[in-house]
């Protein structure tokens, strides 16, 4: 009888301490952490959405797009993304790379095919093409490309928009986002942002 009591006491502590825990740490700590985000830090707490002229929520800075047509080819006027591997392409449920290595036969001639079309739509040899315009990121998810490729795509920018290559240039040079702390990684270009400033711009 005395055991049985125990166990009884002894549950009944347990069930109470996990109901006051998961009070205090399940939904107390919760609604903490959320309220100093939404305080402190609102756009990036909020996942750092970007709108476009009219205020409409268009993405994320976090994750990058496909500026392409239903047939899956490029739109000539918008800078295009590095390639994606995450689904579909910048599919945030199935972040991932291809997991296929560098001499792997398919991502070689993927690769290759990349260039080859890079290279035909820009009017550049293949030579030219940066390697993250024909490599995905290790997340799929990259939103960033080089400057290298960004610059390399001005001119058919202003081609298609009918606009003084140099103002697309410094459109490009005014989004260019240093190394973190100053010394991690390179300087990159958000493409969305990039874009979002281009449609603002207009054309000629």
């Amino acid at each position: 009888m005395s055991s049985l009591r125990t166990t009884a006491r002894t549950t009944g502590v347990a069930i109470r301490a996990m109901l006051v825990l998961t009070l205090i740490l399940g939904v107390g700590y919760t609604l903490v952490v959320t309220g100093i985000g939404q305080i402190l830090v609102p756009w990036q707490a909020n996942g750092s959405p970007l709108a476009d002229g009219k205020g409409a929520v268009v993405g994320s800075a976090l994750i990058g797009q496909s500026f392409t047509d239903a047939d899956g080819d490029a739109l000539p006027e918008y800078f295009q993304s590095r390639p994606s591997a995450a689904g579909a392409g910048y599919d945030g449920a199935s972040s991932g790379g291809s997991n296929l290595g560098p001499e792997n036969p398919d991502l070689v001639a993927a690769i290759e095919e990349r260039r080859m079309t890079i290279a035909e739509r820009e009017g550049i040899s293949p030579s030219q093409v940066p390697a993250d315009a024909v490599t995905a990121s290790a997340s799929g998810l990259d939103p960033h490309i080089s400057v290298a490729y960004a610059l390399l795509q001005a001119p058919r920018i202003a081609a298609e928009r009918g606009l003084p290559e140099s103002e697309v240039r410094a459109l490009v040079e005014s989004r260019i986002q240093g190394r973190d702390l100053g010394f991690l990684g390179e300087e990159r270009i958000n493409v969305v942002e990039l874009n979002l400033a281009l449609d603002e711009r207009g054309n000629a």
